[in-house]
């Protein structure tokens, strides 16, 4: 065998190794260990963008005119297809008979009028806001408090509602300080229970994706929303990980993500100049779901997500 020949199976045996491992990652994600730099959660947090390794290796096996190569090449492309084919048409079905907007305001984000604006303009039953300030919790307060006659904050947290409280209590998060709630909402005579929440950061360093913290606030979220006695649950916020992340089980397990069942497309939602995951979530149960949307941008580093439900 000449030399060229040799390097030509090679470079093959390359491109097929290479298929076969994304292929492997895409289908059994679930098995990839977080023992070492979590990186299950990593990789799971960021599994769309795996799809951008297709096409060039469907692309040099093509060239090499190698058929093996190029059919296991397309081996990834079936698997993410079957992964995320169904997000990407719109399954939306009418506006609903309440809608919801949830915001990551960003706590420096000094832009308070222009952002509360840009939310009222889609006209929801229910706003919800996480990395609030004291400053802007009086600002928004006095722009919403003209079109919503019920309002609630507790510590970095507020909602803002057209129908009745009828109940709240702060949800411990661990942290010392306040980061989620709970408030019924009286809904023309139908109870909701909403759930805003706005888990720790996860930081991607050295010592890889560390988010111990974030996952301990996830399974104490996901406790109580587990002893929820409403059927009608609803959970807003920043819950800084995908609905792919093992480590939201404790959570995703209990509620379905209003996206995936009404919206479009993969909805990220950060960073708002130019998104590369949806960690910003409307989950629910005990609803229908009829459409989900990521609206425009405010002076914030996150978008503002939205839902409309039926019930």
């Amino acid at each position: 065998m000449s030399r060229s020949s040799r390097g030509a199976v090679v470079f093959s045996a390359i491109i097929i190794a290479s298929s076969l491992i994304l292929a492997a990652m895409l289908l059994a994600h679930r098995f990839i260990p977080n023992r070492w730099l979590n990186l299950g959660s990593l990789i799971e947090t960021f599994l769309p963008w795996f799809g951008l390794l297709i096409p060039p290796l469907v692309i040099l096996a093509a060239v090499r005119r190698r058929p093996l190569a190029i059919l296991i090449a397309l081996l990834p492309g079936l698997v993410w297809l079957k992964l995320y084919a169904g997000l990407l048409p719109d399954k939306a079905d009418g506006d609903g008979e309440f809608r919801v907007i949830a915001h990551n305001i960003n706590a420096e984000n000094t832009a308070t009028e222009a952002t509360a604006d840009a939310l009222l303009t889609a006209e929801p039953d229910v706003i919800a806001l996480v990395e609030v300030t004291e400053e802007q919790r009086e600002e928004y307060d006095r722009i919403l408090g003209r079109d919503y006659d019920y309002s609630i904050v507790y510590g970095t947290v507020a909602l803002w509602s057209d129908h009745p409280i009828t109940a709240s209590s702060e949800i411990d998060l661990g942290l010392g300080w306040t980061r989620a709630f709970r408030a019924a909402i009286d809904i023309e005579g139908r109870p909701v229970a909403f759930y805003i929440a706005h888990l720790l950061s996860v930081r991607v360093n050295t010592e890889g994706f560390t988010s111990d913290q974030r996952d301990h606030t996830a399974r104490l979220l996901g406790e109580a929303i587990a002893a929820e006695e409403l059927d009608r649950v609803v959970l807003l916020g920043d819950l800084n990980g995908t609905a792919q992340d093992r480590a939201l089980a404790p959570i995703t397990y209990q509620l379905e993500s209003a996206h995936a069942t009404a919206g479009k497309g993969f909805g990220f939602t950060w960073p708002a100049s130019n998104p590369l995951a949806r960690i910003d979530q409307v989950l629910y149960r005990g609803l229908d779901a009829t459409g989900s949307d990521v609206l425009e941008a405010t002076a914030s580093d996150h978008l503002p997500v939205q839902a409309d439900f039926d019930f």
